[in-house]
């Protein structure tokens, strides 16, 4: 099943690697037996669906998660495998789609107000008031 991230992007399925394994944490009968966590890969590298504008944006933004070029992400939220797989599926979407998304708008850099630089200050000359009657009398 492909992933449908916008309007203007599905990852194939092809391009989707999955993992199953043994979820952590309580469960039921089958807690010992049943692969319920699962890890979705995909290859953002080697992706056919993305534009060169598009990879070289998700490569960088995406750096700290990315292993070779792989992003993965895991879900062991649910007892079922077949939730944790919609989990999966969404958590990814959500990653690319947030990866893709274009910057907020740029922070207009701005002078502390009078007021605010008083309250400050106010509060530096209390702090320090109140360590110099912590300290030891001087000796007469």
């Amino acid at each position: 099943m492909d992933l449908e991230v916008s309007t203007a992007l599905t990852i194939p399925a092809g391009e989707l690697g999955w993992r199953f394994s043994r979820s952590s944490g309580p469960g039921g009968q089958h807690v010992n037996t049943s692969d319920s966590r699962v890890e979705l890969s995909w290859n953002v590298a080697d992706s056919t669906a993305l534009t060169d504008e598009q990879r070289e944006r998700l490569l960088t933004r995406l750096r700290g998660r990315l292993v070779a070029g792989v992003v993965t992400v895991t879900a062991s939220e649910q007892r079922s495998q077949l939730r944790n797989r919609e989990i999966a599926l969404r958590k990814l979407a959500e990653l690319v789609s947030a990866g893709l998304a274009p910057d907020g708008p740029r922070r207009r850099p701005t002078k502390p107000t009078r007021g605010s630089n008083h309250r400050r200050l106010a509060a530096k000359e209390r702090r320090s008031t109140t360590k110099q009657h912590r300290r030891r009398p001087p000796l007469d």
